[in-house]
């Protein structure tokens, strides 16, 4: 898949039942680290929000700390992505609905998280 990947960091993280409320950052940082083993030509970049913020970004994974509401920031991104082709990872419907609006795909959390 080549465009923009934009993982709702927050929405990731606790679609697994693995004790990232303990933890949120580090939640935060294991995701972003699965994510830059995904590989691939496509920019990722994983928006962070709340507890999450301070997350630095890594080789593969651009961390963008969202100023307010992280759903706020996953449209904005989406938006500006639009003309690249843009793929949202998401299980949230209402934000689903908003950036599909720019044309974005929109795909749950097991496609970046799998469950074990």
């Amino acid at each position: 898949m080549a465009g923009v990947l934009i993982v709702d960091g927050a929405n990731v993280v606790g679609s697994v039942p693995d004790g990232w409320w303990r933890d949120r950052r580090g939640a935060a940082e294991r995701l972003r680290d699965q994510l830059a083993r995904r590989g691939g030509d496509e920019e990722i970049i994983l928006v962070v929000e709340g507890a999450a913020r301070g997350v630095e970004s890594v080789p593969g994974v651009r961390v963008d700390a969202a100023p307010g509401s992280g759903d706020d920031r996953i449209v904005e991104l989406a938006a500006a992505h639009a003309d690249r082709g843009c793929v949202v990872v998401t299980a949230d419907r209402e934000l689903r609905e908003r950036v599909r609006a720019y044309g974005a795909e929109c795909v749950g959390p097991r496609t970046v998280r799998p469950v074990d």
